[in-house]
């Protein structure tokens, strides 16, 4: 058939007409699409959540002394036994006591001179020639120079440094010629095991600590590598300047760790090994966008432990929930979204 160059002009007409309204609606659909806010997607996971009390610690044995000088003196010598073991009264250092020794003998002449005073004034109290009191004075006056003898022979003692407790000498500070000052720690002295680490937890963890939970450790000397201990004690006194309570945390037998580490210590306080987990930012005022049929759909949530990344969510998700991780700020109940990926694409 063949029609009119009128009639070819109008179908043409018609066809242009028809590809513009496609074009016009196709354009629509595509600013819709790119005009809603790209988001990321993905389901949530499931594994072990664990709520922790953090704190740090030093790695100390479970039985020690610290060994000071009550007296300000030169090391004349020490035992030059660190690492070996000693018996309670062993000495490890002496101090020069010279002046000391000075100050006895000295009280020793007088109390030798009155010791014949008292005699003499004995003598002649039995004659008459002295009065009862004049041999009181004398007598009062030898007793009180033998108490101070006694004293003075008392504060000697302090110049040799003794061992309090059987043990390994496990430091030893201060070498020979040098002055030790009165309090200054010169011998660390105990059993090298069994250890435990000492920790300071915040006052506002402290009521989450319990005796016998376990602990997670990290220490430098170890990276990679995580120690196991236990909580054994809590001392019932704060500390108000710090606002700290001591905590002392037991090491097996074999911990690798030495005396004097610092250490990092996650106490655990609770602990679920199969948690529905998502990312923390996936929450927003207790609920989670859940993604469907391209639109945020807000869902209210119950959370229980909480991690640095990850959050657990006890209600209102399953694991088949396609959630958004990364929400905008201004997103709202029912908005249109666009996935940009999905949590798997992002690994």
């Amino acid at each position: 058939m063949v029609g009119t160059k009128e009639g070819n002009k109008g179908v043409r007409f018609w066809k242009a007409t028809l590809m513009l309204a496609v074009a016009v609606a196709g354009g629509g659909i595509a600013f819709w699409y790119f005009s809603a806010p790209a988001v990321t997607i993905g389901k949530p996971q499931q594994g072990p959540a664990v709520e922790a009390v953090y704190a740090t610690g030093v790695v100390e044995p479970v039985e020690w002394a610290k060994v000071a000088s009550i007296v300000r003196g030169r090391i004349l010598e020490h035992c030059r036994c660190e690492g070996n073991r000693v018996a309670k009264g062993d000495v490890l250092a002496r101090l020069n006591d010279e002046e000391q020794t000075a100050i006895v003998r000295e009280l020793e002449v007088q109390e030798a001179f009155l010791h014949k005073e008292q005699d003499r004034y004995r003598r002649l109290r039995e004659t008459n020639t002295v009065s009862n009191q004049s041999y009181e004075r004398i007598e009062s006056e030898h007793q009180r120079i033998h108490a101070a003898i006694a004293g003075a022979r008392e504060r000697l003692t302090d110049y040799t440094i003794r061992a309090p407790i059987d043990g390994v000498v496990l430091r030893r500070d201060g070498e020979v010629g040098e002055i030790a000052e009165a309090g200054a720690v010169l011998f660390w002295v105990g059993p090298p095991k069994p250890l435990w680490i000492t920790a300071e937890v915040d006052e506002e963890d402290i009521p989450l600590v319990r005796a016998g939970q376990h602990t997670m450790i990290k220490a430098d000397a170890f990276p990679g590598r995580d120690l196991a201990g236990r909580v054994a004690r809590i001392t019932p006194k704060g500390d108000p300047v710090n606002k700290s309570y001591r905590v002392r945390v037991t090491l097996p037998g074999d911990t690798p760790l030495m005396i004097g580490m610092t250490t990092e210590i996650n106490i655990v306080v609770h602990a679920v090994d199969a948690a529905l987990l998502v990312p923390i930012d996936a929450v927003r005022d207790g609920k989670v966008f859940a993604l469907e049929s391209g639109r945020a759909v807000s869902r209210p949530v119950t959370t229980a432990i909480k991690g640095q990344t990850r959050v657990q969510i006890t209600k209102g998700l399953d694991a088949d929930t396609t959630i958004i991780l990364d929400p905008p700020e201004d997103l709202g109940d029912g908005s249109r979204v666009r996935a940009r990926a999905t949590a798997d694409d992002n690994k």
